[in-house]
């Protein structure tokens, strides 16, 4: 059988800083990005792919706005919002690949499935939202909306506005995963768990319902991986590795550290909690958890020799 292997696309996979964000810039860069799968398919990896949504959702969340102040269209809840975000958004992957496989003359299916993802209606997050998504805004702005919708804001850090926060709740189950398992053991590319998926709890009548929350993208990938399975995870950024004392003049490269020496380094503070920080306590927990390794690098070097920060067990 197959390996498996769950690749989490970062972000700038889809859309770079400096961008507007027009569906041409996007689907170039998801080429782009794409087309380096194709190492793992030469390494006869089988592949999942999860991916980021945070402009994407952050734009949708905007439509709602102007749809209701313009037009009086009743506003959509953040778990719908997300749910929009995974079928554009794997709309557009999911082209991109089938484009590449013509291109590259390999016969595959892929598919992309709307994954809700199982949350603690009574997770301590819920109390205490940290999460950034939207626009920003100006207090005055900010105050208006948080009295109209019973919204929490919070002022940017980089003093660029205020802007709302959610709650992220810790993912608990995939609820899908024994479908992308099927799927993936088949030999499908299967696109699965978007923006960390859509949050959903279990009520006391055992009904689904959707809530108000974010999920962690990386989380709820290394918890996919782990479902299904999986022997590999890789995390896609946009640095070919991780570092030690990052951006400073005695920056490290790490190139294979043991799960525990990952979170002696995260314990000691090493990763910035809004950048690589969540990319390594999910690496941390895949490996925990019965998988063989993670790698957190840059698209571009999937499938090179040393490519890549290689997270595995041992001590």
């Amino acid at each position: 059988m197959k390996k498996t292997a769950v690749v989490a696309l970062g972000g700038n996979a889809l859309l770079r800083g400096n961008e507007m964000g027009t569906i041409q810039q996007q689907e170039k860069n998801t080429y782009d990005t794409c087309i380096n799968l194709l190492n793992l398919l030469k390494e006869d990896y089988n592949i999942v792919i999860t991916h980021g949504n945070g402009p994407q959702v952050g734009n949708i969340m905007l439509r709602n706005e102007a749809g209701y102040n313009n037009y009086k269209i009743p506003k959509m809840p953040l778990d719908i919002c997300v749910a929009d975000s995974q079928g554009g958004i794997g709309y557009m992957i999911e082209r991109q690949i089938i484009n590449i496989l013509k291109d590259y003359k390999i016969r595959k299916n892929v598919v992309t499935l709307v994954t809700q993802v199982l949350v603690d209606r009574h997770d301590p997050a819920f109390q205490n939202p940290t999460k950034p998504v939207g626009a920003f805004y100006l207090k005055e702005e900010a105050d208006l909306l948080a009295r109209v919708n019973n919204f929490v804001f919070k002022e940017d850090p980089r003093k660029r506005g205020w802007r709302r926060i959610v709650p992220s709740p810790k993912p608990r189950d995939i609820l899908n995963k024994k479908v992308v398992k099927d799927l993936v053991h088949k030999g499908n590319i299967v696109i699965a768990s978007g923006g960390g998926g859509i949050p959903v709890y279990r009520g006391e009548d055992n009904r689904l319902y959707g809530v108000e929350a974010v999920i962690d993208k990386d989380s709820a990938s290394a918890l996919l991986a782990e479902e299904i399975g999986a022997e590999a995870f890789f995390i896609l950024t946009d640095v070919p590795k991780v570092y030690l004392r990052f951006n400073k003049p005695d920056q490290k490269a790490l190139d294979v550290i043991t799960v525990d020496e990952a979170q002696k380094y995260y314990d000691d503070g090493e990763f910035a909690a809004g950048s690589m920080g969540p990319k390594i306590l999910a690496a941390i927990n895949f490996v925990k958890n019965g998988g063989k390794e993670t790698v957190i690098t840059d698209s571009t070097m999937l499938g090179k020799p040393q490519g890549g920060t290689r997270i595995i067990g041992g001590r």
